[in-house]
């Protein structure tokens, strides 16, 4: 199917924080409902709700989609919960880092971003900034669902931070709009 692919990124370990799994379910029921395919690092927490949420939609038409990081020194084994049960389309790579070392060469990540004509980040740490800091690098649209700057440490000024829903979906349809696949 050629449609767009959105880019989520979120902590790849459970939040404590309801209000995190409430947006991240929030956006895969609404992603879902846009027709385009939905990119995550295909792991636990924030990563598996979002894929979960969209995954139970029902008529969607787009898939979801992870990008594997591999087992240090073996990169014929996906990382231990990798991927999650409702990823769809795992892509498995020979890419180990992440998290604090999210922006190295060897990482997914680049790949995440590269794919994604938009990004829309959630809570994380180390991880998820390294794929913001990479959206800014690709000049990849990225939008951060959040409450607050503190639920992405480190974040970017000039992100765009939507405290509600609609915002959100505001900012994804007028960059999807206006970008194709490949374009920077």
């Amino acid at each position: 199917m050629n449609l767009p692919i959105v880019g989520v990124v979120a902590s790849g370990t459970e939040s404590n924080e309801p209000e995190h799994g409430r947006k991240a379910q929030e956006i895969g029921e609404w992603l879902a409902s846009e027709g385009v395919h939905l990119l995550t690092g295909g792991g636990g927490g924030l990563m598996m709700a979002v894929s979960r949420a969209f995954y139970e939609q029902p008529n969607r038409r787009g898939l979801v989609i992870g990008i594997l990081p591999c087992v240090k020194d073996d990169p014929k084994t996906p990382k231990k919960n990798y991927p999650n049960k409702w990823v769809e389309i795992p892509i498995y790579t020979h890419l180990p880092l992440s998290g604090p070392e999210g922006g190295e060469l060897l990482s997914r990540n680049h790949i995440n971003v590269l794919t994604s004509q938009v990004i829309i980040a959630l809570a994380g740490g180390e991880g998820t900034l390294s794929e913001v800091k990479l959206a800014v690098t690709y000049k990849r649209p990225v939008v951060a669902y959040v409450d607050s700057p503190a639920d992405i440490p480190g974040l970017p000024n000039g992100i765009p931070i939507c405290q509600q829903i609609g915002a959100v979906q505001r900012f994804v349809r007028v960059k999807l709009r206006t970008s194709r696949p490949g374009s920077t």
